[in-house]
């Protein structure tokens, strides 16, 4: 015999109504996250609530063993340099699948210039940034809030401005003139890392250093700029929820505020920035080949 509580179904049914219509009210607004913050609520909307948040608190001492910093110079003319960075990629790829790289040819100033720019297109006017805001996926340059606003999961308390590098690049004129100079100059510079550190994946795989951009795993590129506005309830929800990423690699550029974190052997583990270093993540593309 089936029995079922119809009022129990009634309020879930409610609930999901109630869920989607405010993720769509966000969405139609434009204003995104940063815009709830500027508004003034002291209360978050009950579709960021994540519940039992699943972070850990592992010292940032703990992290070095477990995310290895990898000091790419001089490798492209020292021939015994160069086999240590691989056999240390080698090392981290097959522990861990996350590695942080220094040195690698991309001037800090560029670094810096990057997330300041992509801060200063976050802090416009909203009316500035609703231009841009769009769920257009054929659009090469768009602002949103959330990727997954629609996934039917809890959302994230984050804003993101992304665009198009590769195959099919954005047109310089689509970029806000407010980061348009440092969005070009970091996308050339972050593109010719990418084919850099895929010769040295290639390598670790005891293969032709041309061998993953020969399979056009080097061929798309797109480039988010995150942001987190300061969250009244910051126990409630978070930036980033649990997730893989579903590509070949990601180069991943830190604040100096930290807070990410990575799952090795079943523990949370802090990556706390570095300097001037970009986080390498292996993708689940990768992983998968």
């Amino acid at each position: 015999m089936v029995v079922k509580n119809t009022n129990q179904l009634e309020e879930s049914t409610n609930f999901t109504s109630d869920f989607k219509a405010k993720v769509k009210a966000l969405d139609d607004s434009k204003a995104s996250v940063k815009g709830l913050v500027e508004s003034g609520v002291s209360k978050i909307p009950h579709i960021f609530h994540t519940g039992k948040l699943d972070i850990g608190e592992n010292s940032a001492s703990d992290s070095n063993s477990n995310v290895p910093i990898v000091d790419l110079q001089d490798i492209q003319i020292n021939p015994t340099l160069r086999a240590e960075v691989i056999d240390q990629i080698t090392s981290a790829c097959h522990e861990g699948g996350f590695f942080q790289v220094i040195n690698h040819g991309i001037p800090v100033t560029v670094l810096d210039e990057m997330i300041d720019g992509i801060r200063r297109f976050h802090e416009q006017d909203a009316d500035v940034r609703k231009e841009f805001y769009t769920r257009d996926k054929k659009k090469k340059v768009a602002y949103v809030s959330n990727g997954t606003l629609f996934s039917g999961q809890a959302a994230n308390w984050r804003d993101t401005f992304g665009f198009a590098v590769a195959p099919d690049p954005f047109k310089p004129e689509d970029i806000p003139p407010i980061c348009r100079d440092i969005v070009i100059e970091y996308s050339q510079n972050i593109r010719h890392l990418g084919f850099k550190i895929f010769e040295l994946l290639s390598e670790a795989l005891g293969l032709s250093p041309s061998y993953l951009k020969e399979l056009n795993c080097a061929e798309g590129l797109f480039i988010l700029g995150h942001y987190y506005p300061p969250c009244p309830e910051p126990e409630l929800t978070m930036g980033a929820s649990k997730h893989t990423d579903s590509d070949f690699i990601t180069l991943l550029l830190q604040d100096q505020l930290g807070g990410l974190q990575v799952l090795h052997e079943d523990k949370w583990v802090n990556v706390p920035p570095v300097h001037g270093a970009l986080v390498v993540n292996i993708g689940d593309l990768l992983q998968v080949s």
